[in-house]
């Protein structure tokens, strides 16, 4: 089995796969999502994650690869322990120096949050380019890949929650409302007009940039949103095509592959080799 881990600020999800001989990897078996909490021990992710599989019916014995995607650096070690203590396990986290199949053009390509190269990677195999990806987590991520699969860039606004915590921690007289739809456009209470501003305020941020990356794209570019508020605001959105709430992980799972499966120069060269004395 292939464990994959894509750890975000506020939550994470974790997938398992049926992992083969030959390092390729079968359908998607089984999903979660858990908080992110920096204090978590390393013992507490092997029990909770543990006991999660065998749920599934899966022994912690089955696990042969873990890929975690993490852009919450302080528990990376805490990461890194739980895979070698719990699942005996070097874990491929997603980091320079690692194959991916996705030139990052940017200044600084090593600052680019693993989340973010996992959904081009992702988005790219299924959906091909120009692609923009919109990302609805703890920040609104909105990556660009190029015709030929290249990261260009992207721009990165807050999050849909992050802004009405703000309103609520800063505003005295504001109180804290639930994210959805409104039935309305036009307000006749305060709860009413937050939620009509939060969504539909979302809603323009989101197009508006969208609007400009497809300027210079392309009108053949393709725009894929994927993250926990995706379908809210994607059904309202001039420019959002496809909702893909499994990207990150695809991309995760194949970038496991392209890490995994020898090359076929590779398996040329190993058929190639005489026999052991």
């Amino acid at each position: 089995m292939l464990l994959v881990l894509n750890v975000n600020n506020t939550n994470t999800v974790i997938a398992l796969y049926p992992l083969l001989a030959d390092g390729r990897t079968g359908g998607l078996r089984a999903t979660w999502r858990i908080s992110t909490r920096n204090p978590q021990t390393a013992d507490e992710y092997g029990i909770l994650i543990r006991n999660l599989l065998q749920s599934e019916g899966v022994d912690s014995r089955a696990v042969r690869g873990i890929v975690i995607a993490s852009v919450v650096p302080p528990i990376d070690w805490i990461l890194d322990q739980f895979c070698e203590r719990y699942f005996k396990q070097k874990p491929l986290f997603i980091e320079p120096g690692i194959k991916t199949g996705l030139p990052i053009l940017t200044d600084n390509p090593g600052e680019v949050g693993a989340d973010r190269v996992a959904n081009c990677v992702g988005a790219f195999e299924k959906y091909g380019g120009p692609c923009i990806v919109v990302d609805f987590g703890t920040a609104t991520n909105f990556d660009v890949v190029s015709q030929k699969g290249e990261f260009l860039g992207g721009a990165i606004a807050p999050g849909l929650n992050i802004s009405a915590e703000a309103l609520f921690a800063r505003a005295a007289r504001l109180p804290r409302v639930e994210i959805k739809r409104p039935t309305k456009v036009i307000g006749t209470n305060t709860v009413d007009n937050l939620q009509i501003g939060l969504f539909y305020g979302h809603i323009g941020l989101v197009d508006s940039i969208v609007e400009r990356m497809i300027a210079k794209l392309g009108p053949e570019t393709k725009c894929v949103a994927t993250g926990g508020l995706a379908h809210l605001i994607a059904g309202e959105s001039k420019y959002i095509s496809t909702v893909d709430d499994m990207l990150t992980l695809e991309g995760l799972r194949i970038i496991y592959e392209r890490n995994h499966i020898p090359s076929a120069r590779q398996r040329a060269h190993k058929t190639q080799l005489p026999p052991e004395a």
